[in-house]
């Protein structure tokens, strides 16, 4: 191996008058995360200077002396020498010892005022001890180019992890992420001792990886945008220099090659692996589970997936090879006469059996390359072979059922390891996927539930977390996504259940944001959460209150600037009698500001009812064919209107047993009057295009993907007000709308749960 990696950040040494700094960092052994397993502190400091040398004896050694030279560099700017001759003084050395009391990803750091000794079972282990070294020294600043020594506190270590599976799965069908984004995300993840990397490299949306001998596969089976010539899937030899930058990085990669189900784009490419060869199949543009997938008894579908084994196991040099398993829907094989023709030779019960029957197949294919299969729970459902290993991620019931019954486990169930779900109030923070899981929700899971037998506890291997990347559209998403979560993913998994203290978590965190400055991600910062409404109305005073998912200080703005350090402090509840604006964000001890968030605060008089007679239940409803993003793209005239007795009745043409079907793909109107119970301030969401109330625009999205409801507030009198709807049943950016319902919710702006505007709220003009 060749350990080469020096930071962009490097080059700002060069060309530079040397401006240097004595520095002793602030961050001691008990300092690092993951938290080390022991720590013993002792007095006196190790100095740490251009002065020092890292001894290595072998190959081995020396490489990983290499990787942590270039790495010291980056941080301080001091070069440390290289040395094969054996140093008694001003050293840093390690070297292997069966006997230690750890195991093989274990290491002992010994710090005294000579030296600094790191002693593994493994050249992993060694790795890893020097990973805890790299966390105590300070970074150079931009002000700065150089640090002339550094001062380690003396002390030792010994340390090994809980688990043996860290990992961080990433989707890269739904959308694709360069090799560069990858090696980025593989350099941070190595800090914090993550040994795996789940890359999910097929789907639907699209098949990424060269196979030589189905070149379609990468022709048919990728969708480019128009007009670019961009390539979106990764060589054979791409993939090896990945696999190479992780194996540098003591990290596994695991390929996913899904199967039978997310196949559509593999089925793009060969539409011959199909239940239904006659139809001409696209890489799917939509999110969620699609019908067409590999049929069960082709055995085209078993040369194929053996073939495609035959040129991928080379490039992936480890043991396990994840095969799928996940959301196949069965429609296609009850019709399919090849499907039930192989349920019933092989003497079959069902569909269920017949998906095991299945990944049974392709167990057999990754065996006979002296390789491990692991499947997503859904496996579970028509039976498993013995050496099946699962990975849970619809929830921790598959994995206990699988680690009684005597298989490997990888947790990973959604509700706590789905790192595209939300990390805070979804109305406040970018686009995610859906579901909350908050940082502290991360941290104190326990991947081995109470409902796993004792002697069956050694089943779970360990957890990851996953990125799903529906809404992920580029390397600053996935690490908005990951980070610090994934952080907390791999202390929990390294430190385990003794060891986790989440408040003591967080302050090691706050030492952690200078590195992940210096790697620049573009990592989540707790937005400033309370009101959920960008513009809020009130009639006599208002009062706003502001927190954040972990402590961290707010500050805020009444003059149209941009919050910093300098700015007003929260620390209660401001109160408003006039229109104001006001700006606030989050702000870390390293100065850094999070996103900031302008709330227009404006006082008002409660709006007229409108006395109006000749009223009739319902809406009047008319409709534009076509698919439009935008209601500003309807051009055309609507047709003759039809009254609807509910909100909900606008779009009839969702079923989800059915496919999208776009030929109902619209713009629908809806216009009429809404009761409204009493006086009063009230909150109105929705998820269309828009709601209009009393001639004011109350939501109005400046975004074409509404995936949650957005939130507009108005002072309205007790009585009926016009109401307007616009709802476009599309499909855009992977979301068809006619997966939201269509429905207008209220609440009063003391109250905190919305009402549906329900049938008896809403009124037509018969006039």
């Amino acid at each position: 191996m060749k350990f080469i990696y020096i930071l962009l950040s490097i080059v700002t040494f060069l060309g530079c008058t040397p401006q240097e700094k004595n520095e002793t960092p602030q961050i001691g052994l008990n300092d690092i995360t993951p938290l080390p397993q022991k720590v013993m502190e002792a007095d006196g400091i190790f100095s740490l200077s251009e002065k020092t040398a890292f001894y290595f004896h072998n190959e081995e050694t020396k490489q990983i002396a290499v990787f942590f030279k270039d790495k010291i560099l980056a941080y301080t700017g001091m070069s440390i020498k290289l040395s094969d001759e054996k140093k008694d003084n001003n050293v840093i050395q390690f070297h292997l010892e069966d006997s230690l009391k750890v195991n093989d990803e274990g290491y002992k750091l010994t710090v005294d005022s000579n030296k600094i000794d790191v002693v593994a079972k493994t050249y992993r282990g060694i790795f890893y001890g020097m990973q805890s070294v790299l966390q105590l020294l300070p970074i150079v600043t931009k002000e700065e180019s150089k640090i002339t020594s550094v001062e380690i506190p003396n002390g030792k270590i010994i340390d090994e992890p809980t688990y043996s599976w860290r990992g961080m799965h990433l989707d890269v069908s739904r959308h694709f992420f360069s090799i560069e984004e990858i090696k980025k995300q593989l350099d941070v993840l190595a800090l914090f001792k993550i040994n795996k990397f789940h890359w999910h490299l097929t789907d639907d949306q699209g098949w990424r990886i060269e196979i030589k001998k189905y070149p379609a596969l990468i022709t048919k089976g990728v969708k480019t945008e128009a007009n670019s010539n961009e390539k979106q899937y990764y060589t054979q030899n791409e993939v090896k220099e990945v696999v190479a930058y992780a194996q540098e990085r003591f990290i596994d990669v695991i390929p996913e090659i899904e199967t039978p189900g997310h196949a559509v784009a593999a089925l793009s490419a060969y539409s011959d692996l199909a239940c239904n060869k006659d139809i001409i199949y696209q890489p799917r543009e939509l999110w969620g589970v699609d019908y067409n997938i590999f049929c069960a008894g082709n055995e085209k579908v078993f040369d194929f997936i053996a073939d495609v084994y035959d040129e991928i196991v080379p490039l992936f040099p480890y043991g396990y090879y994840h095969a799928g398993g996940d959301e196949a829907p069965k429609r296609n094989w009850e019709k399919c006469p090849q499907c039930q023709k192989r349920i019933k030779v092989e003497n079959l019960k069902n569909e269920a059996e017949l998906q095991s029957y299945f990944m049974a197949r392709v167990e057999k294919i990754i065996q006979e390359h002296g390789k491990i299969m692991i499947g997503w729970d859904e496996i579970l459902e028509g039976g498993i072979t013995p050496t099946t290993n699962i990975m849970s991620w619809q929830g921790e019931e598959g994995g206990i059922k699988a680690a009684n019954a005597g298989h490997d486990v990888i947790m990973t169930p959604l509700n706590y390891s789905y790192l595209n779900f939300s990390q805070g109030d979804y109305r406040v923070e970018p686009m995610a996927h859906g579901g909350y899981i908050p940082l502290e929700k991360v941290y104190n899971y326990s991947p081995i539930p109470a409902e796993i037998d004792e002697d069956k506890k050694k089943h779970i291997l360990g957890m990851q977390g996953n990125i799903w990347t529906e809404y992920a559209y580029t390397g600053k998403d996935i690490e908005y996504y990951a980070y610090p979560r994934i952080i907390a993913i791999a202390e929990l998994t390294w430190s385990g259940e003794e060891r986790k203290d989440y408040n003591n978590f967080l302050t090691r965190l706050d030492n952690l944001y200078p590195t992940l400055d210096m790697y620049g991600i573009n990592y989540h910062i707790p937005l400033p959460e309370g009101p959920t409404a960008n513009g809020i109305a009130f009639t006599d005073s208002l009062t706003l209150t502001f927190n954040t998912t972990h402590p961290i200080p707010m500050k805020y703005t009444l003059d149209g600037s941009k919050p910093n350090e300098n700015s007003n402090t929260y620390t209660e509840p401001i109160t408003f009698a006039s229109n104001a604006q006001i700006k606030i964000a989050s702000l870390l001890p390293t100065g850094k500001v999070s996103t900031v968030r302008n709330i227009d605060i404006k006082k008002v008089k409660l709006k007229e009812a409108h006395n109006i007679t000749n009223l009739a239940p319902g809406l009047e409803m008319k409709t534009v064919d076509g698919h439009f993003k935008e209601a500003s793209e309807v051009t055309e005239k609507p047709n003759e209107s039809t009254i609807i007795n509910t909100i909900a009745d606008a779009n009839k043409t969702f079923d989800w047993g059915k496919e999208i079907d776009t030929t109902n793909f619209r713009a629908v109107f809806l216009k009429g009057f809404v009761e409204i119970p009493e006086d009063g301030v009230y909150y109105f969401a929705s998820k269309q295009e828009q709601v209009k109330i009393s001639d004011s625009v109350i939501i109005n999205p400046n975004y074409t993907l509404k995936r949650f409801p957005l939130e507009g507030t108005i002072a309205l009198k007790k009585g009926m007000h016009p109401i307007e709807i616009i709802y476009l049943n599309n499909a855009v950016k992977g979301w068809a709308s006619d997966w939201n319902d269509v429905e207008v919710t209220f609440r009063k702006a003391n109250e905190e749960n919305y009402k549906v505007i329900d049938s008896t709220m809403i009124f037509h003009s018969t006039e």
